[in-house]
């Protein structure tokens, strides 16, 4: 067990629990906005990271993947919407998907936020190296993870690609003969992913879509803010 992955996953996991919880809760909540209270019935218009977060998909998959190729794919547990209960199902479908990347762009926002106000705070309030070091430190990185980890899963979910909220957004903005070519990948999407996944080292089809997370991450949190706050 590489020791540097474990305390990774530690500091990660606040931001991503933050994240997944949200990125759900919000899908479920832009429905019942928009006339399906499926969601809210079940539970889920909640941050209670239980109600949401898989086993297996949430938290074993990702932990093994990682631990074993340094890669990190896994799922939640996917809010239940009752489509006819929609007032404009095709539009209001896309709308529902884009809640929760939506969410996820508001946390990255928060985490930059609480990066520049600990910045802010700790250029003006000496602190001893040990306060440095296992105080402000540690939470500089549980922020900056959950910056990135926001930003990641904001873009993986905008593929294009049905069941991702992306492919629902796609199937919402295309007219209707295009929309239903969309909509019979979906049974399909997963493997999909997964060979787009496998592939990517030769095609680089993600790292060239998910190129927008690095421009925002720097975007976000300057990488001086960055040396300010780890290197002191």
């Amino acid at each position: 067990m590489d020791p540097q992955k474990i305390m990774y996953l530690i500091l990660l996991a606040p931001g991503m629990i933050l994240a997944i919880s949200l990125h759900e809760a919000m899908h479920g909540y832009v429905a019942n906005r928009l006339g399906d209270p499926t969601a809210k019935f079940l539970g889920r218009l909640t941050l209670n990271p239980f109600k949401h977060i898989d086993p297996i998909g949430t938290i074993l998959v990702p932990a093994v993947l990682f631990m074993t190729s340094g890669m990190m794919f896994g799922w939640a547990k996917p809010v239940p919407v009752a489509v006819q209960n929609l007032k404009n199902p095709k539009r209001d479908m896309a709308i529902v998907a884009a809640g929760g990347p939506g969410a996820n762009l508001i946390l990255a926002i928060i985490a930059s936020a609480a990066l520049y106000l600990i910045a802010g705070v700790a250029s003006r309030v000496p602190l001893a190296d040990a306060v440095r070091q296992t105080v402000v430190v540690p939470l500089v990185m549980i922020f900056f993870y959950m910056l990135q980890f926001n930003l990641f899963l904001m873009m993986f979910n905008l593929l294009p690609i049905p069941p991702l909220d992306g492919g629902r957004i796609l199937v919402g903005l295309l007219p209707l003969t295009q929309a239903r070519v969309v909509e019979a990948i979906e049974p399909y999407g997963f493997w999909v992913l997964i060979l787009l996944l496998m592939a990517d080292r030769y095609v680089h089809f993600l790292r060239t879509f998910m190129a927008p997370v690095y421009w925002l991450q720097h975007y976000l949190v300057p990488s001086a803010i960055l040396q300010q706050l780890i290197g002191g």
